[in-house]
């Protein structure tokens, strides 16, 4: 079983592919290929970590909409750390698990990666080598030496796991 991290989909958000220049043709188009960039690499028995704003806008507001989106993600248990377009339709789907903030035992990590949707300045064990991972500037900031944006729009609209982290994390300037 592999950890997959991911964040700022923004499924169903019309001026998100111009807003951040995604490479899509339009909305319904980005949306099929974030799903099939996250079942290329998601086994049946993974875990995926969205870490905030999976979707976002109009479609966002419909039920039914949000529940077919859900149900195209791969995985044996989703997660969502709540983000900023992160509404109460959204945060009511059956998530395995629903927080703000959290600590994962990624057997990858040999500590605990700390999820928020938002780049903090520090978090549990930072000063001992733990990771940040975080999603909120899209492409605006790739992180730090141990903070690092999980966000599509850094890792070409596909998850990473910890270990594809951990190594950017090397190349990224000192916190």
């Amino acid at each position: 079983m592999t950890h997959w991290y991911t964040a700022d989909l923004h499924l169903g958000h019309d001026s998100i592919v111009r807003n951040a220049n995604r490479p899509f043709r339009d909305t319904a188009h980005m949306d099929a290929q974030l799903v099939a960039h996250l079942w290329a690499r998601i086994m049946p028995e993974d875990d995926l970590w969205i870490v905030g704003d999976f979707a976002f806008g109009p479609r966002a507001k419909d039920e039914d909409w949000l529940l077919t989106m859900f149900g195209q993600l791969p995985g044996a248990r989703k997660h969502l750390i709540v983000g900023n377009h992160d509404g109460p339709l959204t945060r009511a789907l059956p998530w395995d698990s629903l927080s703000w903030m959290v600590e994962v035992d990624d057997a990858d990590a040999g500590q605990p990666v700390t999820l928020c949707h938002y780049p903090m300045m520090t978090w549990n064990h930072a000063r001992k080598g733990a990771l940040h991972f975080f999603g909120h500037t899209h492409g605006n900031w790739r992180g730090s030496a141990n903070a690092v944006n999980v966000g599509v729009d850094v890792w070409n609209y596909g998850p990473v796991t910890f270990k594809d982290a951990a190594q950017r994390a090397k190349l990224q300037p000192p916190n």
